[in-house]
């Protein structure tokens, strides 16, 4: 029989997407995967119910359709403080997850290096090896104890970026960590962008939900980085719209040439009902996005007090709405057997942290808290009974 690929058999399936599938299995509350169990805004539903029934049905523009790259390119200048050509600088792409496979594809080639830090979220690995490109983990370490808060080394940084890089992976405010790199680091970062000529590949789907005294700098806008800055995002977190599967890339001129060429033969297009209901979305003023942080520092604050009635060490999240939990004091066999049983005899599925690190690491876990607060209720009553059948569970999945 014939073999698959060598490129295919080299990543394993999503983990994160797993561990969906293993709590629909047991009927667990899924705080794995980071999707809302709550309604986007009722306007954008309106709107979509409006284009269900209106159009367009066929497709866009390749890049987006045009509507949609203006509304978009006035919100994104307006937040990031750097103009926008809608013409000539924005792809809108199938989710962010295309938008960063577009952004690689475009910024290296095979056999070339990109940095990424670890931990990370999974499919940029992936990304690298589709893109036939070397990943160069460098680590991000807490600065204390379990809590303190995660920085890199900017010496370690430099010689990857020594060792030939020609790009760097940037997701901020970060998954899994929830950190949102300072003003400091970025500038870091910037200054060996510009000495090795490298690209800085951001994804910056949490941009928005960020917890004060944290402020969240686009990459972009920093002096002399819009012309090596390829800018991911998409509406998914934002407006709560997952499962519409609408992003984009915002970068130069120059590079967006590239950036469509990739994209138009990767999905030829994103949904064109779908952008024409959320040009309202993207009209939205600016109480919108004060009242999402509101409401996701208010789920923050709920679930975190549910973590520390329950005893249970975490680190703190700066930014997002994942946190890592600590599990080492369980003596689990392995953080992925932790969270097979805790979906099946606990009612409550989290992500194996080892996932995330390219480094072997199993002590952490990764929940997320975009839920209703009844769900996060439900959620905390679990985690208080998690030491007690613990241990009444047998010996299987113990160290």
């Amino acid at each position: 029989m014939p073999k698959i690929s060598l490129k295919s058999r080299s990543f394993g399936e999503s983990v994160i997407r797993r561990m969906t599938r293993v709590a629909l299995r047991h009927g667990a509350i899924n705080l794995s995967q980071g999707f809302p169990d709550f309604d986007p805004p009722q306007a954008l539903r309106e709107a979509a119910a409006h284009a269900a029934i209106d159009g367009p049905h066929q497709y866009a523009v390749t890049w987006g359709a045009e509507n949609f790259r203006q509304a978009l390119a006035a919100k994104q200048s307006r937040f990031m403080g750097i103009p926008i050509d809608p013409g000539r600088e924005i792809t809108v792409t199938c989710g962010a997850t295309e938008a960063m496979m577009a952004a690689v594809m475009t910024a290296v080639d095979p056999g070339d290096k990109i940095v990424v830090f670890s931990p990370f979220y999974e499919n940029y690995l992936a990304d690298a090896v589709l893109a036939g490109a070397e990943p160069l983990c460098v680590p991000l370490r807490p600065q204390s104890s379990l809590g303190g808060e995660f920085t890199f080394d900017p010496d370690e940084l430099a010689a990857a970026f020594e060792s030939g890089a020609k790009a760097l992976i940037l997701c901020n405010p970060a998954n899994p960590t929830g950190k949102v790199f300072t003003k400091e680091e970025l500038e870091t970062i910037a200054a060996l962008a510009e000495r090795y000529d490298a690209f800085v590949i951001t994804d910056e789907v949490y941009e928005h939900i960020v917890y004060a005294p944290n402020v969240h700098s686009y990459f972009a806008a920093l002096p002399g980085m819009f012309d090596r800055t390829i800018s991911c995002s998409s509406l998914s977190k934002t407006y709560s719209i997952t499962g519409w599967r609408l992003g984009y890339v915002i970068a130069p001129a120059r590079v967006t040439d590239g950036i469509r060429k990739v994209h138009d033969f990767l999905t030829v297009g994103a949904a064109a009902p779908l952008q024409e209901a959320a040009v309202t979305a993207l009209g939205f003023d600016d109480a919108y996005y004060r009242d999402l942080g509101l409401l996701y520092s208010g789920k923050r604050e709920l679930f975190l007090s549910y973590l520390e009635k329950a005893g249970l060490s975490y680190v703190r999240p700066q930014g997002a709405y994942y946190v890592l939990v600590d599990i080492s004091e369980f003596g689990a066999r392995s953080d992925t057997a932790f969270c097979e049983w805790m979906a099946s005899e606990a009612g409550l599925a989290a992500v194996p942290g080892s996932s995330f690190f390219k480094d072997f690491e199993d002590r952490f876990i990764r929940f997320h808290f975009a839920k209703k607060d009844e769900t996060l209720k439900a959620a905390g009553e679990r985690l208080f009974e998690l030491r007690a059948r613990w241990a009444e569970s047998s010996g299987n999945v113990r160290g």
